[in-house]
């Protein structure tokens, strides 16, 4: 993909269905008792993966446009596959199907594309054994071959790494389990597992100490559900329009969950210019409109000394951090980024990643294990740019090659089919108004 600058971006936006949220509305829909109705579903290739594993598994769904059909088999109505469960490049599928698994009655495998398969997978390799599934795997890596039991153990586990896919797959596996089932997690993770459940009349008990705890074996009736924007996506189209001067965009009805939202509220501490609006819960989720001016003021207190990341902001940022040191190119004290050493456990290693692009478009940064350090404001250059595969990091040096100078190309751009299909032509539809 050939990105040659752009001097503002304006116009209105709807954006595609939050991914989080709708991998656990269909999965959740899947085990309840009758039809629900997911509206806004995201057209990401990671959903559509939850969605075959699904239907290999005998659920019937219907897919149209961006509303999906889910015909739910209730907690006991799930099949064994006749072949492996294919995730694609999806850990979400992986991780949250395989707590479902987990209480099954029959034996299935779950595979993943090269990417996927040499990701970690003992973070819940280790409860789920520990609530009676016998699972196998390559080193501890996908594939991943899953001998259910019916019902699982009901455990007490505290997270040793801040996780929400794990959290998500031992709740599910806890709607299979004898008991209660408590998640313990110190530092807080995105909860849409917690609040799709609760939509579904499943009750969720929170404690003080940071206990999700939920009773099992359980059963519920359909619902229906409208999936809204996702910010993770939204926050590319942000970061343009706050590094962009005289940009106005406006981007409507976009998941306002404050596990996910750090973002938008960090940038405005940053001097951004940005508005929400039009506030309210949609199906257990706050819902909004979000409005931004540029320019980043980048003079303002915050922006002038080093913008330094860490500890509990990490999981509420962990999607933005690429495009946040994007963003931290342009800001006078520079930006530094740690205690991110899950980066280096996703689609890319995303320190390794954002690192190399940012070097090759002129930026002084420092890498470390856990993180990275951008040292001052720099005039970005156009240059050829990897996307290693990784959509995030695809996304992010598209924000990038927008404000440099000279144009530049990312090889490999097709992977943000991944979670935003349309991204390039709606940044193209923004910087024709």
């Amino acid at each position: 993909m050939k990105i040659t600058p752009a001097r503002r971006l304006n116009g209105g936006v709807q954006l595609p269905g939050d991914k989080s949220i709708s991998h656990r509305a269909a999965i959740i829909a899947a085990l309840a008792k009758g039809t629900s109705q997911i509206t806004n579903f995201s057209p990401s290739e990671d959903c559509a993966a939850t969605l075959t594993c699904l239907q290999r598994l005998g659920v019937t769904i219907k897919a149209e446009a961006h509303i999906v059909i889910v015909e739910g088999v209730g907690e006991s109505g799930l099949r064994a596959p006749a072949e492996d469960l294919y995730c694609g490049n999806s850990g979400s599928t992986m991780r949250m199907l395989a707590g479902v698994l987990a209480g099954q009655d029959f034996s299935s495998t779950m595979t993943g594309d090269d990417s996927l398969s040499s990701r970690p997978m003992r973070r819940i390799i280790e409860p789920l054994q520990m609530m009676g599934a016998v699972i196998g795997s390559n080193d501890d890596k996908p594939p991943l071959t899953i001998n259910g039991r019916r019902p699982l153990k009901a455990i007490h586990y505290e997270l040793p790494i801040a996780s929400a896919q794990v959290k998500s797959c031992l709740l599910l596996a806890g709607l299979h389990a004898n008991g209660r089932t408590e998640v313990i997690e110190r530092t807080e993770t995105r909860d849409h597992s917690e609040r799709m459940l609760e939509w579904f009349g499943v009750p969720v008990e929170k404690s003080a100490d940071g206990g999700i705890s939920i009773d099992g074996p359980r059963s519920y009736a359909a619902r229906d559900v409208k999936v809204p924007g996702d910010i993770s996506s939204a926050a590319f189209l942000i970061a343009a329009s706050a590094l962009l001067p005289a940009s106005t965009v406006e981007i409507k009805d976009v998941g306002l969950n404050p596990k996910r939202s750090m973002f938008v509220s960090l940038l405005r501490s940053l001097g951004a210019e940005i508005e929400v609006t039009n506030e309210r819960n949609q199906c257990n989720e706050p819902v909004g409109d979000i409005r931004v001016k540029g320019k980043l003021n980048v003079e303002s207190p915050s922006a002038v000394d080093s913008t330094l990341v860490r500890g509990n902001l990490i999981a509420g940022l962990i999607d933005e951090l690429p495009i946040l040191a994007v963003v931290g190119t342009q800001l006078p004290g520079g930006i530094e980024i740690r205690d991110a050493r899950e980066l280096r456990s996703k689609e890319s290693d995303r320190i390794a990643t954002t690192v190399k692009n940012l070097r090759a478009m002129g930026v002084e940064v420092e890498e470390f294990e856990d993180g990275l350090a951008v040292r001052g404001r720099t005039q970005l250059r156009g240059a050829m740019l990897e996307s290693y595969g990784d959509h995030r990091i695809a996304m992010a040096f598209a924000v990038a090659a927008l404000i440099a100078s000279g144009d530049s190309e990312i090889a490999g751009a097709e992977c943000v089919s991944v979670s935003f299909p349309d991204f390039f032509s709606t940044l193209k539809s923004l910087e024709k108004n």
